[in-house]
């Protein structure tokens, strides 16, 4: 089991993992959760890498501060961490609010991202179904009461400095995926190469993420039969697949290994 190591960045101390060696991959998880998110892909992830598992403010060992939970502020954080542990360029992969907080990294600096993949995340707060979008409006800390108990909850007080820290993260989470946000212009500019997973019966609209795709260059033309006009963006939709259980399936670890294998193309 990897010994976790703390990093002091923008005021916090941030919690991360190291596991394996070769090219960095910072894995970021889902609202409320920890690294422990990710445990049925890392050792996959780990084989032929090394695989920095970070715990985002407020969650897991990462105690939180007087600041609002933030994708940006978040994303300022991970860029942080990629400098301070002077690895010049990592691979960054985010599940659902973790995928959010790694679009922001890729946009906000981009000089420190090689490749990009977003699991189950928008990159407008439309993107995720109407009936996903009324339930996180309704997190807060009268729900945080109602999932004392829940596996996340219990993730939570097994590992967090602060386990009484529980309804504020919930409050500061529902405040977070409350608000309206539409980041296309930015995507739209996004050089990074970029994989975006979802499931075909996910929390983010299946319509959503085609746009998405194409947002990034994909989905424009035929590639022709030698490839040669295949964009440096990749979609995988997921069979049988929903957003709670895509962290889990077998099928993601072998859809990101070849994207994050293959070379990084050539600018255009």
């Amino acid at each position: 089991m990897a010994q976790g190591k703390y990093a002091n960045v923008n005021g916090l101390k941030l919690y991360y993992e190291i596991h394996g060696t070769g090219k960095p991959l910072l894995l970021l998880h889902g609202g409320l959760g920890t690294v422990g998110m990710f445990e049925q892909i890392l050792p996959r992830l780990a084989e032929d890498r090394q695989v920095i598992g970070v715990e985002l403010q407020a969650h897991g060992h990462t105690a939180d501060i007087e600041r609002p939970l933030s994708f940006e502020f978040m994303a300022d954080d991970i860029a942080a961490l990629i400098k301070q542990l002077r690895l010049g360029q990592a691979d960054v992969m985010g599940y659902s609010l973790g995928g959010g907080v790694a679009l922001q990294t890729a946009i906000r600096h981009p000089d420190v991202v090689r490749k990009l993949i977003l699991v189950s995340a928008p990159c407008k707060s439309d993107g995720w179904y109407p009936e996903v979008r009324t339930g996180m409006k309704l997190m807060n800390a009268e729900a945080a009461k109602a999932m004392v108990g829940s596996p996340m909850h219990q993730a939570y007080v097994s590992v967090a400095p602060n386990p009484d820290g529980w309804q504020t993260l919930v409050a500061k989470t529902g405040q977070l995926v409350s608000q309206d946000y539409d980041w296309s212009k930015d995507v739209a500019a996004i050089k990074t190469p970029t994989m975006i997973v979802v499931g075909d019966a996910d929390g983010v609209r299946t319509a959503h993420a085609v746009e998405f795709f194409e947002l990034l260059g994909g989905g424009k033309k035929d590639a022709g039969w030698d490839g040669s006009g295949t964009s440096n963006a990749r979609l995988a939709i997921l069979p049988a697949t929903t957003h709670y259980n895509i962290i889990f399936s077998p099928m993601l670890g072998s859809t990101v290994t070849p994207f994050l294998d293959a070379p990084v193309p050539d600018a255009p």
